[in-house]
């Protein structure tokens, strides 16, 4: 697993994917973030969330009203860099905890450039499951009782060239500055958006 760490300073101090990464990249990690952050606004315990990726000038190109629909500074960060993505969440999607399935539904049209995901997610650690009930009912009712389990919300985003990047926020450390990064932290789920624009 490779992370970006987040950036020093107090908890809240905003974290920024690394300046290294190649522009598309660069582009889809700030996305990502962007997204993470603003399904945090909405607290713990949400749904899974779906968003199309589009570059942002490409789609004022074709839609030139949308300018009115976009704050300033995104219309200038266009401007700026033909890669700049702008997210577009997808509503009316089926209710379920299927990640798979819900993922397996989904074909995107041409001018979506990428796709991204959220999900909330428990994380224990492997002998977790050791000495665990036979009963499923009492085997989950222990896991979730179990005291090394983390709360965790995981946003991947894709693009159409297999580009990944995630992001990560643990409950019980739920600070802008303590989200972890990096393009392989959830490849699975990676994987799964990646086999959506196939």
């Amino acid at each position: 697993m490779t992370t970006t760490p987040a950036a020093p300073g107090p908890d809240d101090s905003p974290t920024s994917p690394a300046a290294d990464l190649p522009p598309a990249q660069q582009a889809l990690a700030e996305a990502v973030v962007e997204i993470e952050r603003h399904v945090a606004t909405g607290g713990w315990d949400g749904p899974v969330r779906v968003f199309a990726l589009v570059r942002t000038q490409a789609a004022l190109d074709a839609q030139p009203a949308l300018a009115g629909q976009l704050p300033a500074e995104v219309l200038a960060a266009a401007a700026a860099d033909p890669h700049h993505l702008t997210s577009v969440e997808q509503e009316g999607l089926p209710a379920g905890d299927d990640l798979e399935g819900l993922l397996g539904g989904i074909a995107w049209p041409d001018g979506v450039d990428g796709a991204a995901v959220t999900v909330e997610r428990i994380v224990l650690p492997p002998e977790a499951e050791d000495g665990l009930p036979e009963d499923p009912e009492a085997a989950l009712a222990a896991l979730l009782a179990h005291p090394q389990r983390q709360d965790v919300r995981i946003a991947v985003g894709v693009l159409r060239d297999g580009t990944t990047w995630s992001a990560v926020r643990q409950r019980a450390l739920d600070a802008d500055g303590a989200v972890g990064q990096g393009p392989d932290v959830v490849p699975g789920l990676a994987d799964a958006l990646v086999a959506t624009f196939r």
